[in-house]
């Protein structure tokens, strides 16, 4: 997170909720980088789903889109999806949100 810009799109994106899993996205690891172009004043999110075949990408990547582009500063967003390395609960969650899903360490 190269600014204030993208640190505000992140906290931001707490409040995008993947609708199979009920729990956002932030804390589920799925937010891979948030970049802030001030030039164009675009962010630029790059994102991972918890499967290459997510019935609920496409909503969850225009949620995504949405959500970012009501914060301050913030005209455009560009998200990108990632799939390297593939989302993993048990490393890219939180703590919060392993404790929902039950997995346990």
């Amino acid at each position: 997170m190269n600014s204030p810009e993208a640190k505000a799109v992140y906290e931001a994106l707490r409040k995008v909720v993947d609708p199979e899993l009920d729990i956002n996205i932030v804390d589920l690891g799925l937010v891979r980088t948030v970049d802030f172009e001030a030039e164009h004043a675009q962010a630029d999110v790059g994102l991972t789903l918890t499967s290459p075949m997510c019935p609920m990408g496409p909503q969850i990547m225009d949620a995504v889109r949405k959500t970012a582009i009501n914060v301050d500063g913030v005209s455009k967003c560009q998200v990108d999806l990632v799939w390297s390395p593939p989302w993993d609960p048990r490393t890219d969650a939180s703590e919060d949100a392993k404790a929902t899903m039950g997995i346990w360490d």
